[in-house]
């Protein structure tokens, strides 16, 4: 008989991290061309996952409005509600408003960067200003 907890942690081997699995369903989903049913989510997640512990993630996900869902026989199909772009700076934006410094955090933010990425943002922010100054505001 399988252990229920140790499935859902990781087995024996250590917990997962807080929302691997919701990542790793997510990941599933965004690679997908369709619509997936829990069986095809389940079969797309390394591990020995309990197609319960699939069900209870899609639900979860589709409780929180990342993932919408269609009648595929008895059950459904899940798709994610948004593209990764979109869902990444969502929960970005999200977790910005719930601080209390914004400027401390956006610092911190910035200042852990790669030098790619720092350059990147400063072409994106630039390209923002001067979309601004083209509508006139």
């Amino acid at each position: 008989m399988r252990d229920r907890k140790s499935e859902e942690s990781g087995g024996a081997s250590g917990k997962r991290a807080r929302g691997e699995l919701e990542s790793g369903v997510l990941a599933a989903l965004w690679a997908a061309d369709r619509p997936l049913t829990p069986r095809q989510v389940l079969q797309r997640l390394p591990g020995d996952l309990a197609y319960t512990t699939v069900l209870t993630i899609l639900k979860r996900l589709h409780d929180k409005g990342r993932l919408v869902r269609q009648r595929a026989g008895r059950g459904y199909a899940y798709a994610p509600a948004r593209d990764e772009a979109s869902d990444t700076a969502v929960r970005m934006h999200s977790l910005l408003e719930r601080g209390s410094d914004r400027e401390a955090v956006l610092t911190r933010f910035v200042s852990e960067l790669s030098q790619e990425d720092e350059q990147l943002l400063h072409r994106l922010l630039g390209e923002q200003d001067a979309g601004r100054s083209d509508d006139g505001q």
